[in-house]
């Protein structure tokens, strides 16, 4: 039974605002912390009475699991669970990842949420196709690309980072809606109830979270509203063990939930957007310069999400769908496994094998960084960096005997375009193409895997950029806001033309790469991953190592990383854990310059799978360290 308007409109005044009952948002556990229902929450937020709440007792954290009917995956209990939640109950993937996406809001606040944006990648079962739900964020009307300019110079990335100026207008809830109004069997209403749950009752600090808290704590200090839901009385993180609660999330989660997209993109939350953009609630007397932005309500309400077709390509035996732009991650994968395509893996040993991704990943990055961008913006040369017969000729670049010393120049895919050149008045082509500054230490982001017993399966990368956005909560509604402009280049001259320059309206390039993959026309795997830019070699890696080196899926994805994103002196990120390998010192006697120093905590990414075999189970996998280990589950245990 729906509870009465009058009731329901006086409930959210209250529940908007946490002024009223500070005391009930933080409160103090032993270190094994509580589930929900031991924090003051309802005894039941779903339907079926106690027996059948997942949450009553929540389950030990498995990172690998496998069984029938429907999966799901992703970096925390909470929001693995929502998502079988939701199967159970006998919702699909796509309302089983939005659940899990909305319980993430709240549990993994620094990487994703309703103040930013993502790409959702959906198989749809039933009509043997696959789509892709474009949320990105966009550049407000009002922002020009010498808006990051400061006296003749660019403003520098760490100020970009936390301002109003690196706001783009966030697209998850109109994301959400499209979804569940397209390919859903539920509503916002119904998917959001364990989010709210979870939001009122809070969940236990754990040591990622305090982490994240701990690398953002210099901005937390100086913003008014994030210091007041992130930190105790004395300005510090809380500790691991504490009763985290966000109530005013869960307002917003029910007015989004009673009103649909428009009470995110209309109405006072908007409004309260637009003023945390303009006027940063900046702490007096702090000595952080918090630029404002220039967001304005026409923007929120005017943001679109896209339905867009997923890229294809093909690898040996495999059909792999991915996305197109403006995310760049789909075409960077495709081009390094073409390159790839052309080695015969089971002749190679790891090194080998790992040397020939590296020099892949290292040339499809030249690529990227030269032609890509939005394409409602750019005439990018997509069908020639997609070419087979591009590879074949691009291949030559990649030194067998030696690691390149230097960033590997852009190739001429236009040359394998069926139009060979550029459409007038399209950006051209920028020289160069490494990886940037930044990239090295971004973990930020998060990804969700889910399928269900129909055969839907759901692939869904979910961010604000930065590890906990441009630090801004907005006041009264529980949810930081993106920094997701700080993806568009920033030349040297706002004049100099580049496909991935700042215009209103556009989409900033992005890596995310989910991927969902098919032999003989049945699907096999589905992945991604956050991490930057590291997004994208997570998932080069996986591939390379299930598929060429015959990992099982678990230890593809739990395997030390290296991530060669065409850096300027040719070094490669590698993970801590890798340098001790004896991949490690092969790779290091064919010249590679190894280094842990740009990796975040000694790691890269932090993916999740689901593997479907042949006997008809499936294995749902996270991962087991990185972040402290994520969560797997399936439906119906073997």
């Amino acid at each position: 039974m729906k509870t009465p308007r009058l009731l329901l409109a006086l409930f959210l005044l209250c529940a908007s605002c946490s002024a009223c009952r500070p005391d009930e948002r933080l409160a103090p556990v032993g270190h094994g912390g509580s589930a929900p229902g031991d924090a003051g929450a309802e005894p039941d937020a779903t339907e079926g009475g106690a027996e059948g709440d997942l949450f009553a007792r929540l389950p030990e954290i498995a990172p690998t699991a496998t069984g029938r009917r429907g999966a799901a995956a992703t970096v925390d209990l909470r929001g693995t669970l929502a998502a079988i939640e939701i199967l159970k109950r006998g919702g699909n993937a796509v309302d089983a990842a939005v659940a899990a996406a909305g319980v993430l809001g709240v549990t993994d606040p620094f990487s994703c949420g309703i103040g930013g944006g993502g790409f959702m990648l959906v198989y749809l079962a039933g009509e043997d196709e696959v789509i892709a739900l474009d949320h990105r964020e966009t550049a407000p009307s009002r922002l020009e690309a010498r808006s990051f300019y400061e006296d003749g110079a660019p403003i520098a990335f760490n100020e970009l980072v936390t301002s109003g100026l690196s706001v783009g207008v966030p697209g998850t809830v109109r994301g959400w809606s499209e979804a569940l109004r397209r390919h859903g069997t539920l509503g916002l209403g119904d998917v959001l109830k364990r989010a709210i749950q979870v939001a009122e009752a809070g969940f236990d600090v754990d040591q990622t979270f305090l982490d994240q808290t701990r690398r953002n704590l210099a901005r937390f200090q100086a913003i008014t509203s994030s210091k007041a839901l992130f930190l105790g009385p004395g300005g510090e993180p809380w500790p691991v063990g504490t009763i985290f609660k966000n109530p005013d999330l869960a307002g917003t989660y029910r007015l989004i939930a009673e009103g649909g997209e428009k009470a995110f993109y209309e109405g006072r939350v908007a409004e309260a957007i637009v003023a945390a953009v303009k006027s940063p609630p900046v702490e007096p007397g702090s000595a952080l310069d918090v630029r404002a932005g220039v967001i304005e309500l026409s923007d929120l309400q005017g943001y679109e999400a896209r339905v867009r077709p997923a890229l294809s390509t093909t690898y040996r035996d495999y059909t792999l769908y991915g996305l197109g732009l403006p995310s760049s991650g789909g075409i960077a994968v495709a081009e390094a496994l073409n390159l790839l395509e052309g080695y015969d893996a089971a002749t190679l040993t790891p090194v080998e094998v790992l040397h020939r991704y590296l020099g892949a990943s290292r040339l499809a990055f030249a690529d990227r960084g030269a032609f890509l961008g939005d394409p409602e913006f750019v005439d990018a040369p997509v069908k020639g960096l997609l070419s087979k017969d591009y590879a074949d000729a691009r291949r030559a670049l990649i030194d067998l005997a030696e690691a390149p010393s230097a960033a590997a120049p852009p190739g001429d895919p236009y040359a394998f375009q069926s139009d060979p050149s550029p459409a007038p008045g399209r950006a051209p082509a920028a020289s160069g193409g490494d990886a940037g500054p930044r990239d090295a230490s971004d973990n930020e982001t998060t990804h969700i895997t889910v399928s269900d017993a129909a055969g839907n399966i759901v692939s869904y990368t979910c961010t604000i950029e930065y590890e906990g956005g441009n630090g801004i909560v907005v006041p009264g509604y529980g949810f930081l806001l993106n920094n997701e402009l700080t993806d568009f280049n920033i030349p040297p001259d706002p004049s100099s033309p580049h496909p991935n320059a700042v215009e209103p309206g556009k989409r900033p390039r992005s890596s995310m790469s989910p991927t969902i993959v098919f032999k003989d026309g049945k699907p096999v795997l589905a992945l991604g991953s956050p991490g930057g830019s590291t997004i994208i070699t997570t998932v080069l890696q996986i591939l390379v190592g299930h598929i060429d080196l015959g990992l099982p899926i678990d230890s593809a994805l739990a395997a030390p990383r290296v991530s060669q994103r065409n850096s300027g002196d040719g070094a490669t990120d590698a993970e801590t854990a890798f340098l001790s390998t004896p991949e490690a010192e092969g790779l290091a006697s064919l010249g590679h310059v190894l280094s842990d120093a740009g990796t975040m905590g000694g790691e890269i990414g932090a993916a999740t799978a689901l593997r479907f075999n042949g006997d008809g189970t499936v294995t749902a996998v996270a991962e087991p360290v990185r972040r402290h280990g994520g969560s797997a589950m399936v439906e119906q245990e073997r």
